[in-house]
């Protein structure tokens, strides 16, 4: 497919609401949405005000006048972690709450309604002309945190945020309300939320549960946000989602609102290039080691499975997210398709003189080569000592930046710091196992320039034993005694956690360094270029990147080529079952024997589609989505609840920079194959009450 026609599709787009273009409400209209425009945005009952960001990470939908939230079960997964032990692990075998007080209160979690967006191009981009990156970072914030300060006069329980859209060639202002106590409802097991595991993760046909239920709670006097207290009431919204229980057919209109993380589709070719070798590489290679050694001490203890269990999905989720989309890259000749896209961009440019003299393709080729080398370390590092990184890393870091000092202001070597006992969270031998492992594999794959001097340290004193330094830190450091104080004084510069951590800190300072040197030169010439596919385009709607803001995306229910056979569009209660018998070859083909009779039985009562009198479990639709989109409501034509957007298929992994609208599916669960768990499986019969899907 060729890049040079870079429109928008039907099935491809991620629209902010506000101003959406008459165009794509038209065009959705002919295929299949019946409600006026007012109801995407405007009205007091649009549907925006029933999708939900779900804790900075994911998205929902509230379907109940009692609010009633449903997300992704990975969505819910580290809050489902938490609340389980070894005696009640509800991650293993999934929760009711079968009353409002048995429902689980969760530290961290919130959830943000959007309530308006506007463009504030004008008062921001004239100003930053001739400012360094950081330097407008820097102007943004200020007018974000003066118009927070104003908002907030007018109604306390709002929040502002700025962000560029359009490579920074644009600014809008978001405002949201948030709700900080969010209580865990109901959850499948694990066999059914994870269903599949990493043998199925991008891949169809799906059988996943991929579902949990969360409520929010309010204020009982204001029903407005308040933090957590067992007095607050049930959230009451003024309108939710109605749930269908009517299904679709191939074809059918479908619309997806959430909040899709992060894109690149405006990227150049050279960036694309650096995304495959510097990064994307970087991550598989790591965090294959990583996950090795987190999968074999998971099995080794149910303890350590739950410590480990969300750092590994969390790990391994985007390991292979980046192993298809390098596939992706090379399979149909991306950086190839994009260079040819930006030499119609030159001549464009050599015909017109729009941004002569400023947009340079050669100058942006060579910036990215001068930074390829500082790019593929930071991932190193990030890897080694920033992700789901170890215990030791995680107070290492923190006491050089960040951790309160306690003690005396006035006497310095009075003062000290302390570590909380956090040991439930975390397996000592695992963790020694994992850094040892992660910095010697750091060394064998950068560059020496970006080395830490800790390496001379482990060849002069443990004659190259990885395992034996960190023993001796994690032994010897006071950052690992728990409760013990470290004080700030001559023996604190001594220590040989706080050595480590100085040494980790001072490298990634050395990175960064390098990088800024020329991210500004390099973040221009990305800004102009989409400036001049803009202008080269005026006349068609374009869309502007993810970037964690609510968008909509619309397309139809529907099959693609698998193979060069269709793949159907949707799998049904027997497919699971037949896959069920292959968990003896596939322990993630697990599920319990009551899963086995629910999903053998030929009775699914009003969970089952009229037409094909089976139950759908997960279907396929052309809706453009990303990370961030978990939990996503996808919606029919007159929007109503379907279900719930969890993943993509295979094909899609290259969407970030490029959606190949013959192939990009995603990948929904059923809301039917959801209520039915709920009542078969967990007999929450108050919440299907209480959701009365029709």
């Amino acid at each position: 497919m060729s890049l040079c026609a870079l429109g928008a599709h039907a099935d491809e787009g991620m629209w902010t609401l506000y101003n959406l273009p008459t165009a794509i409400y038209q065009q959705m209209q002919q295929e299949g949405f019946q409600l006026p425009m007012e109801q995407l945005y405007q009205s007091d009952n649009a549907i925006k005000n029933n999708v939900i960001n779900f804790s900075g990470y994911c998205s929902g939908v509230v379907v109940s006048t009692n609010g009633l939230v449903f997300t992704n079960h990975h969505c819910g997964f580290d809050a489902i972690r938490r609340h389980s032990t070894v005696e009640h692990d509800y991650m293993l075998n999934g929760f009711v709450a079968q009353s409002y007080e048995e429902e689980l209160p969760n530290e961290d979690i919130f959830v943000s309604f959007m309530i308006e967006q506007k463009d504030v191009t004008d008062k921001i981009v004239p100003q930053l002309k001739g400012m360094s990156m950081n330097r407008q970072a820097e102007y943004v914030d200020s007018l974000e945190n003066a118009w927070q300060k104003e908002i907030h006069q007018q109604d306390s329980t709002l929040r502002v945020e700025v962000k560029p859209f359009y490579e920074g060639n644009a600014y809008y202002m978001t405002t949201y309300r948030d709700f900080y106590d969010v209580r865990l409802v109901f959850t499948v097991p694990k066999s059914m939320g994870k269903y599949g595991g990493e043998t199925d993760n991008w891949m169809w046909p799906r059988q996943t549960c991929d579902y949990s239920v969360f409520r929010i709670y309010a204020d009982p006097k204001t029903n407005g946000p308040a933090k957590y207290s067992k007095d607050n009431v049930p959230y009451h919204p003024n309108s939710w989602a109605p749930v269908s229980l009517q299904g679709y057919k191939p074809g059918d209109f479908a619309m997806i609102m959430g909040y899709p993380g992060s894109t690149s589709r405006y990227l150049s070719s050279y960036g694309i290039q650096e995304r495959r070798d510097a990064i994307n590489t970087t991550m598989v290679q790591a965090r294959g080691v990583k996950q090795e050694i987190m999968w074999r001490r998971m099995l080794s203890s149910e303890a350590i499975r739950i410590q480990y269990e969300s750092k590994y999905a969390h790990s391994s989720n985007y390991w292979k997210n980046s192993i298809g989309m390098n596939k992706c890259i090379d399979s149909i000749g991306l950086i190839q398709q994009k260079r040819q896209f930006e030499n119609k961009i030159r001549q464009w440019q050599d015909s017109t003189g729009y941004l002569k003299g400023k947009l340079d393709f050669d100058k942006l080729a060579k910036l990215y080569q001068q930074r390829f080398q500082s790019v593929r370390a930071l991932y190193y590092w990030n890897e080694t000592w920033g992700r789901e990184c170890d215990q030791l890393t995680v107070r290492a870091k923190r006491v050089h930046s960040g951790i309160a000092v306690q003690g005396p202001e006035n006497k310095k070597n009075k003062q000290f710091v302390t570590f909380d006992d956090n040991s439930k969270e975390w397996d000592q031998e695992t963790d020694r196992e994992l850094l040892a492992a992660m910095m010697k594999n750091y060394r064998l794959h950068v560059d020496q320039k970006y080395h830490i001097d800790v390496f001379k340290t482990i060849d002069r004193d443990f004659k190259g034993d990885y395992r034996a330094y960190v023993d001796y830190v994690y032994d010897k450091s006071m950052l690992m005694k728990n409760g013990k104080k470290l004080y700030i004084n001559k023996k604190f510069d001594k220590d040989p956690g706080v050595i480590y951590g100085q040494d980790l800190i001072e490298l990634r300072a050395i990175l960064r360094a390098d990088l800024l040197a020329i991210a500004d030169s390099i973040e221009q010439q990305e800004q102009w270029l989409c400036a001049a596919k803009l202008r080269m385009e005026q006349d068609l709607p374009n869309y502007s990147d993810a970037n964690f803001t609510m968008r909509m995306t619309y397309g139809q229910v529907g099959e693609y080529l698998l193979g060069g056979k269709p793949s159907g569009y949707y799998t049904t209660a027997r497919s699971l079952w037949e896959k069920m018998q292959k968990a003896d070859k596939n322990v993630e083909y697990y599920a319990e024997p009551i899963m086995h009779e629910l999903l053998s039985s030929n009775d699914f009562g009003p969970y089952g589609d009229k037409e094909t009198g089976t139950m759908q479990l997960c279907f396929l639709s052309n809706n453009d989505i990303t990370g961030g989109n978990s939990g996503s409501p996808i919606f029919n034509g007159k929007g109503e609840l379907l279900g719930l957007a969890f993943d993509g298929n295979w094909d899609s992994l290259s969407s970030d920079i490029f959606f190949d609208r013959q192939l990009a599916r995603t990948i929904n669960v059923d809301v039917r194959y959801m209520l039915f768990m709920m009542d078969r499986w967990g007999h929450a019969d108050r919440l299907i009450k209480e959701i009365n899907a029709k």
